[in-house]
């Protein structure tokens, strides 16, 4: 199987000494492409620097909801230069997030649209977060509605009837190890063979959400276990992994206009 993690965070400190080792492990794991979400402008500084001194890596660049409240004009010049690597294939991740508010609504709101406007004018498909919005990111999303904008949005954990409305907007869905936790991942699971296996994309949110059975022995996510998640969503959807993998490899790059 070749396998993509759509959606990590190696710039984060918890590599900073082991990083040629856990991109190593991924390799062994079948795990051959993987994109680096930035969240911040020194985050995204980082994975750009990442995705561009080794092979099979890939950047975005973005401000994360929790950051909005550090954004500014001057900060998303600095992003839009970096998009201009060869490398950068996304901007975000970029949303809502209304659980811990460490931005306020207001902040989080006005930077969200102009990313989603910055974003539009550089044709780069939108890594979206949303958490405890109460709908508010989906009403922003039609209210700014693109025709063949491209998009994903990351750890989905929603409804089915927001399920249903992510796919008519014509964005792709990722699955998280949220999807192998026993209790947590109960209503994911029923959720989960809802959704086209063209919209599907498998990804870590590492070094977070680690999945089962890892989660067992370490508390540290890393792209080589993206493998479980796919094998649990094949198991979920009884869909034949390898099957389903080669789907979801061809979605990612399509997502972020490579070649498959």
């Amino acid at each position: 199987m070749k396998l993509f993690d759509s959606h990590c965070h190696l710039d984060d400190r918890a590599y900073n000494k082991d990083i040629d080792d856990v991109i190593r492990h991924a390799n062994e794991a079948g795990v051959f492409a993987i994109m680096i979400v930035g969240t911040s402008k020194n985050s995204s500084i980082k994975a750009v620097a990442l995705a561009e001194s080794h092979n099979g890596l890939y950047a975005s660049t973005g401000i994360h909801p929790h950051d909005a409240k550090d954004c500014s004009e001057e900060v998303l010049s600095c992003l839009i230069k970096l998009a201009k690597s060869k490398k950068v294939r996304a901007w975000g991740e970029i949303g809502l997030d209304f659980n811990r508010m460490y931005s306020s609504r207001k902040d989080q709101e006005k930077w969200f649209i102009r990313q989603i406007e910055i974003a539009d004018s550089l044709n780069l498909p939108i890594i979206f977060h949303e958490r405890e919005s109460n709908g508010r990111l989906l009403e922003i999303l039609k209210e700014k509605y693109r025709a063949g904008r491209k998009g994903v949005i990351h750890c989905f954990s929603g409804n089915k009837q927001e399920l249903y409305q992510y796919i008519e907007l014509g964005y792709y869905l990722g699955i998280t190890g949220i999807l192998t936790i026993k209790g947590r991942g109960s209503e994911l699971r029923k959720l989960a063979s809802l959704i086209p296996a063209d919209r599907i994309l498998i990804e870590t949110d590492a070094p977070y959400l680690t999945p089962a059975p890892e989660k067992n022995r370490t508390k540290r996510n890393e792209p080589a276990f993206v493998k479980s998640v796919l094998l649990k969503l094949s198991e979920t959807r009884k869909e034949n992994p390898e099957y389903l993998s080669d789907i979801i490899w061809k979605n990612t790059c399509k997502l972020y206009n490579l070649t498959s």
